[in-house]
């Protein structure tokens, strides 16, 4: 099994798959987010860090804030901007962020607080902030309350994600007390190629054998045929029930 720094750096190699088969965060945990960020009459300016093909990104847009784009992997910043025009993009980490201090107003991080220092990530966050600025973490988590979803973690192998939003939580450190905690439910309809894709797009896949990922995604295919239903284009599809955990620090 690969070691976890070469997990979380091997998104790059996954990037169309990443793009096709990940969820979209929902708009209302981006706005709750950011809230206490908003300042009447400008707008919100936040780094989307860990920013990948940009899913987190567009919402943030979508919100109204103005957004940087930072991830260790120049791969995924290049599918950032062929999918979301106009942000800047940079190559960095959550533990070391090509910012001047104190230069935004929110650090958002989408699937990947799980990948960071915590203790590093959080003095760092801190020094890119302003102060009373929002460092705020979201995940979208398959909702496995769901028989089937838990069968389908099983058979895809669970991520340290949700390894960590099943114990403790996220941890953050100095100059951050805590952390607020929010959750939304909601249903994605998703196609076989679009399921295959999200699977494929998983480190613990990216980085396993040939013969490993091959065995893992005729068994997710063998779960979409015994779940499919037609939708109203008549597309086969899956609905795909996910929680989004959403968790805010305010910098004092």
């Amino acid at each position: 099994m690969a070691g976890r720094e070469e997990m979380s750096l091997s998104f790059g190699a996954a990037a169309r798959a990443y793009e096709a088969g990940r969820p979209d965060y929902p708009r209302e945990s981006v706005e709750w987010l950011l809230g206490p960020a908003r300042e009447p009459g400008r707008a919100v300016r936040a780094a989307d860090v860990g920013a990948g093909t940009g899913k987190l990104t567009r919402t943030i847009v979508e919100a109204g804030a103005e957004v940087v784009a930072i991830d260790p992997d120049a791969e995924m910043l290049a599918a950032l901007r062929e999918h979301v025009h106009g942000v800047p993009t940079f190559v960095g980490t959550g533990e070391r962020m090509p910012l001047p201090d104190a230069s935004v107003d929110a650090v958002l991080l989408g699937q990947a607080w799980h990948w960071v220092d915590p203790v590093a990530a959080s003095a760092e966050a801190g020094r890119v902030l302003r102060s009373g600025g929002v460092l705020g973490l979201v995940w979208n988590i398959r909702d496995e309350s769901d028989p089937w979803v838990a069968r389908l973690t099983a058979a895809m192998h669970g991520s340290h994600a949700e390894e960590m939003l099943a114990g403790d939580g996220p941890r953050v450190a100095d100059p951050f007390a805590g952390l607020e905690a929010r959750t939304w439910t909601w249903t994605r309809p998703i196609s076989r190629a679009a399921l295959l894709d999200m699977v494929a797009s998983r480190s613990y896949i990216i980085t396993a054998p040939e013969a490993e990922r091959a065995a893992i995604l005729t068994a997710v295919a063998a779960l979409f045929d015994e779940r499919r239903i037609t939708d109203a284009t008549g597309a086969e599809v899956v609905d795909l029930p996910y929680v989004t955990h959403a968790y805010r620090g305010i910098r004092p």
